[in-house]
């Protein structure tokens, strides 16, 4: 009876103890905030748990007698059981979740850039213009893309483009809210869904990303072999949702052929699609 009851403990202050392993394990997987700490409680009462079983066990492993003095050793056994069980199948939820997570995330965001992909951009711009519609709210779109990009391809190779346009998407996503989509149109083009913003502060917000693409260092000249181009810049075109642009689709036209008009007036501008939004200095 002695020995039924003190291995029963024992087991016990031994699943505890693994628990907390998984539970530990459990919230690295876990965002900062409140549900993490909300596990970080649950970690706390199994450190609680694990002396208590020991003190209980240590003062009473002479004391049992009959069948009645199992009563609490079972309970601390099948108790310890019942935190193993929640612990690991917490875990293997957890870890599911994060990897449904992650293939959801490859399977809308474009590799080399690290912005959404075309397929999410299409869905999400439906959304937002529904949205506008529905709502009233105030919807534009900004298209980018690198002057003379082809140039950038031809003389210092693809690898060297590659890695001017994921510079760029990096200015681009550093440089938005939160709130806004910045995705890869196709080729060197990046498209942003600027929500809740009408055309005049849309042309700022190209304007501003103009600015700072110019200013910015994307690669190294020297370089051997001539290396990458250090400055690039870009021309942008915008559009924002109205009665006559009233679709997604009608939305990136109008700014697509904005900045078919941006490249046309010489590049590195930003032109809406009501007209140019100032005069810049061309690219060279």
């Amino acid at each position: 009876m002695t020995i039924l009851a003190n291995g029963m403990v024992v087991a016990g202050t031994s699943l505890l103890v693994f628990s907390l392993i998984l539970v530990r394990r459990m919230s690295r997987q876990l965002p900062a905030g409140g549900i993490r700490r909300r596990w970080g409680l649950l970690t706390a009462m199994i450190i609680v748990f694990v002396p208590g079983y020991l003190t209980y066990g240590s003062v009473a492993r002479d004391s049992y007698r009959g069948p009645l003095d199992l009563l609490v050793p079972v309970i601390f056994f099948f108790g310890a059981a019942f935190v193993l069980l929640v612990s690991t199948l917490s875990l293997e939820t957890a870890l599911d979740v994060r990897r449904i997570y992650t293939l959801e995330q490859e399977s809308i965001t474009d590799a080399l850039t690290g912005t959404y992909n075309r397929r999410y951009l299409d869905r999400r711009l439906d959304e937002e213009v529904l949205r506008a519609s529905r709502y009233g709210f105030p919807l534009a779109v900004l298209l980018l893309d690198i002057d003379h990009f082809k140039k950038i391809n031809d003389e210092h190779g693809h690898p060297a483009g590659d890695g001017i346009l994921a510079a760029l998407s990096q200015i681009v996503m550093n440089s938005v809210r939160k709130t806004d989509v910045v995705a890869r149109y196709g080729g060197d083009e990046i498209l942003v869904i600027a929500t809740h913003t009408p055309l005049p502060d849309a042309a700022e917000l190209g304007e501003r990303l103009r600015q700072r693409v110019e200013g910015a260092e994307m690669g190294q000249a020297n370089e051997p072999g001539g290396g990458v181009p250090a400055r690039v810049t870009i021309s942008v075109g915008v559009a924002a949702y109205s009665d006559e642009l009233s679709s997604g689709q009608s939305l990136i036209q109008a700014a697509d052929q904005a900045l078919y008009q941006a490249k046309q007036a010489g590049r590195n501008r930003t032109t809406t699609a009501q007209g140019i939004s100032g005069p810049h200095r061309p690219a060279g």
